[in-house]
């Protein structure tokens, strides 16, 4: 599982990097981005991370970039994990054709059917393998992990936390797709990922689907908080994001009380609503992670 540096800055007393790897999970080269705190590069010491998973369109750079997550970060000492959103120059013809499938949308699953079902394993890279990946390579504590997300990438953050709630300490996102199964976007996306509409299997790639499954089960960690914020200038707010029906849910399953969600006045769905933000994610992720201001 070794790893190739491909460049490095020094960024807020650490360093922004930019690594690829051979990808078991994918049968591709992947790339993404770590940030690692002064202590981890200088001392090699091993730092708690949250991994920040991107939207529709993404690569492993616009959260890195543009989310303005490590300023506050490294006042923590916590690394923050860039992935990228989908697999990479694979022989799959249609994966550039649109922006709901293919590349840049990788939904944060493992694709059944053909011609997916080969590279699009993104759920396994995500949770399985990256971890193990930065873990043998980088000063990075993983047993002290969490996760947070933007839009299809808030969708896999929420995802992710519910099948894996003892790897992780919390969750947060920013305008997550909350009923993928009910989204236009997944509604294309899905069939083509995963093949015709099947309650069971669609319904374990959807938030609110696996939601009310670890509620009914009792399941759901009741020492959890969920941090999600919504702009409410966000124009795929009503048709993609399901934010109010959403709410209506966690009250009827009686766990209103462990989510935050806070519509943000005049925002949008893009970066400059992110970065506004991002200081109180890395709070809400630093206090679960026990981490403390340096």
């Amino acid at each position: 599982m070794t790893i190739t540096l491909i460049s490095s800055s020094k960024h807020f007393g650490g360093t922004l990097a930019k690594y690829s790897h051979v990808s078991k999970a994918t049968q591709c080269t992947m790339h993404f981005n770590v940030f690692l705190p002064k202590s981890a590069v200088e001392s090699k010491t091993r730092v708690p991370v949250i991994y920040c998973l991107g939207g529709l369109t993404s690569t492993e750079d616009n959260f890195a970039q543009k989310g303005g997550a490590a300023s506050r970060a490294s006042k923590y000492e916590i690394a923050l994990v860039f992935p990228d959103t989908s697999p990479r120059n694979t022989d799959v013809a249609e994966a550039g054709e649109n922006s709901s499938v293919g590349y840049s949308a990788g939904f944060y699953l493992n694709a059944t059917q053909a011609p997916w079902d080969k590279n699009w394993k993104m759920y396994d890279y995500v949770a399985k393998e990256l971890p193990e990946v930065v873990s043998i390579n980088l000063p990075i504590d993983t047993a002290r992990s969490s996760i947070m997300g933007h839009s299809m990438g808030g969708h896999g953050a929420l995802s992710i936390f519910l099948k894996n709630q003892n790897t992780y300490k919390t969750v947060s996102a920013f305008a997550p797709i909350l009923s993928a199964s009910t989204s236009p976007w997944g509604l294309f996306a899905l069939p083509k990922y995963l093949g015709p509409h099947d309650p069971a299997v669609w319904g374990d790639n959807d938030v609110t689907h696996l939601l009310k499954h670890y509620v009914a089960q009792n399941l759901f960690r009741k020492d959890v908080k969920v941090l999600i914020d919504q702009g409410t200038d966000d124009s795929f707010l009503k048709e993609h994001l399901y934010t109010h029906g959403f709410i209506n849910d966690i009250k009827e399953l009686g766990i209103a009380d462990q989510f935050e969600i806070r519509f943000q006045d005049g925002y949008d769905h893009g970066y400059y609503f992110i970065s506004t933000f991002a200081e109180d994610h890395i709070d809400h992720h630093a206090k679960a992670l026990g981490a403390t201001l340096h």
